[in-house]
């Protein structure tokens, strides 16, 4: 179980500077991978979408950009991480917490969650929220970090991941703490073939893993049963 509390105050904390540190601290690919994720969206032609846990909007206006025709609304349980979304120019917001959404049983086409799910108090009962407001058929599109398997990649970005990572951030926000507990919740959070189980232990018929960046990050796809 994630500590909800700590993470609504952590990102009230690094909301003004969060995008400029996600920037910094990928060295820009970030962006790579949200134009990444927003193909596959536009590709499933969908009508509805839900952007949950939306922060500073970068993947909903990626997202609106690639599907001009869908209707895109982003929600997020910290306020100050969606004024951020508000000051540039993504204003379709709802407040809502991940665990309890506020919306109907098969209200949306498809469903993207950007380095949200990690955070969210517990990840089986997130994700079958997110299968219930997913309409038969619909996918659960999961983007967030993950662990490098290559021998040589694993240790160097593990070093990176918990001593320069969180150092680096907190110059950038004046919130240390916060990143060194993003960081290492990076560590403990499933990937790969444990994070489709989990997938499919939830309501989802099928998934498919997407590696990004020699698995620095990965790109989960889920079909709802």
């Amino acid at each position: 179980m994630q500590d909800a509390g700590f993470v609504r105050k952590a990102f009230a904390g690094i909301a003004s500077r969060y995008v400029l540190a996600n920037h910094v601290l990928s060295l820009g690919i970030d962006v790579l991978w949200r134009r990444q994720t927003a193909r596959l969206v536009a590709a499933m032609q969908p009508q509805m979408i839900l952007d949950l846990a939306t922060g500073s909007g970068d993947l909903a206006q990626t997202i609106r950009q690639a599907c001009p025709e869908a209707k895109i609304l982003g929600a997020d349980f910290s306020v100050p991480m969606m004024r951020e979304a508000q000051s540039r120019s993504f204003e379709t917001l709802v407040a809502a917490d991940g665990m309890a959404l506020p919306f109907k049983n098969a209200s949306y086409d498809v469903l993207t969650v950007a380095f949200g799910l990690r955070n969210m108090a517990s990840w089986p009962e997130a994700l079958m929220e997110m299968r219930r407001v997913l309409k038969q058929h619909g996918h659960l599109v999961v983007l967030d970090f993950s662990i490098p398997t290559l021998p040589l990649l694993r240790p160097a970005y593990l070093f990176y991941l918990k001593n320069v990572m969180p150092r680096i951030a907190g110059w950038i926000t004046g919130q240390r703490a916060a990143y060194e507990y993003l960081c290492s919740s990076v560590e403990r959070f499933p990937s790969g073939s444990d994070m489709e189980k989990l997938i499919l232990s939830c309501g989802f018929a099928s998934v498919k893993t997407h590696r990004l960046s020699f698995g620095i990050a990965s790109l989960y796809i889920a079909e709802a049963a």
